[in-house]
């Protein structure tokens, strides 16, 4: 009977005798840690995202919006004008979005959300869209599947709720070189995951926090459908301070399954200032104004 263990031990007898005569070396980039960086326990960070949550009440902001189409399915991404406009945020989920055309000015899209419903009107198409915030059937044309909540909850990080779950990990990720520098930098972070109860001893997560272990600031969140799949994943960038509290000036929001994203620059933001109920009045559907009605 032949002795086929030998065989492996052989092989490997000669690449290691092989490797002082036979190699090749390559250059890679260095990586290197941060000097410091901070440690929590998962409680504390849960008290930390609710705290954080609980605290911003309103939010306006002037912001210059980017969008861009498209992907690996299409071949190609187009990135079209940015329009300048404004959010309004009122907690728990009151929400205006305007926007206008480039160059001229005016009123490009007003939409109006409850938290439940929301008005859209789109002068320049002489067009209305009124529907529900929770899309029940998506659509072809995945702009419409880009609701409301798909603002909230990528600007606002929400507290977690009672019937939610909580688990922690570490993790790290790598950025590039700063200014004068060679290093790419390997920073920890923490990626609080947050689940509910579907049915029995099965949890599913609903998003992924990830948290920079240098700042203790999030930097991305992760947000799943019901399928498990990452349904829309916001990269948060260079915070600042606005009245006390840290808000991050960019806040990129891409829709992975829909191919599409939204690129949205902070030019000037307050903070918990009151917002009138009539700020949040849903745009008057003018007269001759096609209307589309989405659930």
């Amino acid at each position: 009977m032949r002795n086929f263990k030998a065989l492996p031990v052989a092989v490997m007898g000669v690449s290691l005798g092989l490797t002082g005569c036979f190699h090749t070396t390559r250059t890679v980039q260095k990586i290197q840690a941060p000097e410091t960086f901070k440690s929590a326990t998962v409680q504390e960070l849960e008290q930390q995202v609710s705290e954080r949550a609980a605290a911003m009440k309103t939010l306006s902001a002037s912001v210059l919006l980017t969008l861009s189409t498209g992907g690996g399915k299409e071949g190609e991404v187009k990135t079209y004008t940015a329009f300048r406009g404004y959010i309004f945020v009122r907690q728990p989920a009151d929400l205006r979005v305007i926007l206008q055309l480039p160059v001229l000015g005016s009123r490009a899209m007003d939409m109006v959300s409850d938290g439940k419903m929301f008005t859209m009107i789109i002068p320049p198409r002489n067009k209305a869209i009124v529907g529900t915030n929770v899309v029940t059937k998506p659509s072809e044309n995945k702009m419409e599947n880009l609701r409301p909540p798909v603002f909230l909850d990528s600007l606002l990080i929400h507290g977690i709720e009672a019937d939610e779950f909580v688990s922690l990990t570490e993790s790290t990720r790598t950025l590039p070189p700063q200014p004068k520098q060679k290093f790419l930098l390997q920073e920890p972070d923490y990626d609080l995951t947050v689940m509910k109860r579907r049915e029995g001893n099965i949890l599913s997560p609903t998003r992924v926090i990830h948290i920079s272990r240098v700042t203790m600031l999030p930097y991305e969140q992760d947000i799943y459908d019901d399928k498990g799949r990452v349904e829309t994943q916001a990269v948060y960038e260079n915070y600042q301070d606005y009245n006390g509290q840290q808000f991050p000036a960019r806040v990129t929001i891409s829709r992975p399954l829909d191919e599409y994203s939204l690129q949205i620059d902070v030019t000037k933001l307050t903070i918990n200032d009151e917002l009138m109920d009539d700020q949040f009045v849903p745009p008057k559907i003018q007269p001759g104004m096609t209307v589309q009605r989405m659930n």
